[in-house]
């Protein structure tokens, strides 16, 4: 079994490249969200986040009320890690899990350990090698403000709060150039597919 980690800045394209390899017949473990399992409602993570950040992060309903927290931590790099010492280490005890009960499935052949922050998390020692997705930063802003109506500084402010694409590249396996077509991207990913 082929365990591939993929992972990509801000709207570099990775989520596409995840489908398409799922298309392909991939195994997916989204990290994203797992990530957004573990703060459910009633969870301790969350319980953990109202207690550190303020109720006030909750909705009427209990639930994580996502834009405020992200309002906070992606412009204060103290609270994102704060908040990831809180969330990190459940969701990588859930990908260890998912893994292991994938061993010995023989009809599992690849599996794809999709997570933007896969580095950072330290995921990557999970498995076999490392894809990145990459588009220049002028690329991801644009795409970021496009695709979610945001303003440049709230897109310059979660580019910022990423480890610098430059640094990933050093762990990076195989880079994906994704500032083309979806056409060409689809491309490059069958030639991957059909080359491990």
């Amino acid at each position: 079994m082929l365990k591939i980690g993929l992972t990509g800045g801000a709207a570099t394209g990775k989520s596409t490249v995840s489908n398409i390899l799922r298309d392909l017949g991939a195994y997916i473990i989204d990290v994203d969200l797992i990530g957004r399992e573990v703060v459910e409602k009633g969870s301790p993570c969350l319980e953990e986040i109202a207690v550190h950040f303020g109720r006030d992060m909750l909705l009427e309903d209990g639930s994580l009320d996502r834009k405020r927290l992200g309002d906070l931590v992606f412009a204060d790099k103290e609270k994102l890690e704060r908040l990831n010492s809180i969330v990190h280490p459940t969701m990588i005890a859930s990908v260890e899990e998912e893994l292991k009960g994938l061993e010995g499935d023989q009809s599992v052949r690849t599996v794809v350990v999709d997570a933007a922050i896969l580095i950072e998390m330290g995921l990557q020692r999970l498995t076999d090698c490392v894809w990145l997705v990459w588009a220049d930063r002028k690329t991801q802003v644009e795409r970021l403000m496009a695709r979610d109506g945001m303003s440049q500084e709230k897109a310059e402010n979660i580019i910022n709060s990423q480890m610098p694409i430059e640094e990933k590249e050093k762990y990076a396996d195989v880079v994906i150039g994704n500032t083309g077509t979806l056409q060409d991207l689809e491309s490059k990913i069958r030639k991957l597919w059909e080359r491990q």
